[in-house]
């Protein structure tokens, strides 16, 4: 049987310049949403996508990203569940990026 992979690469661009937290120990954390068009045609509606970056990607995403940005990403499809504000249990899929180029 051929291994499973949860692999994930998108080409889009940045809806807005990304959210960074630092952390105390020197890490950081850039989060962001991505916008891609299905098929590669321009859509009236993009399809948006969670993005986080940990380490160096975060780093990179920081002083190059900016809203309206062409990344291209390559991660893979993180699942979690949060309670928001109203005490509400949320699950959300992200994209942990694992290498990124500015396009």
């Amino acid at each position: 049987m051929q291994s499973l992979r949860n692999n994930i690469t998108l080409v889009g661009n940045m809806g807005s310049a990304a959210t960074i937290t630092n952390f105390e120990n020197g890490g950081k954390v850039a989060r962001f949403q991505l916008a891609t068009d299905r098929n590669g045609k321009q859509e009236s509606t993009p399809d948006w996508h969670r993005v986080f970056a940990w380490g160096n990607m975060a780093s990179f995403i920081e002083n190059y990203g900016a809203k309206g940005k062409q990344l291209a990403i390559h991660g893979r499809l993180v699942n979690r569940t949060y309670t928001n504000k109203a005490g509400k249990t949320r699950k959300i899929t992200e994209v942990e990026v694992k290498h990124v180029i500015g396009l």
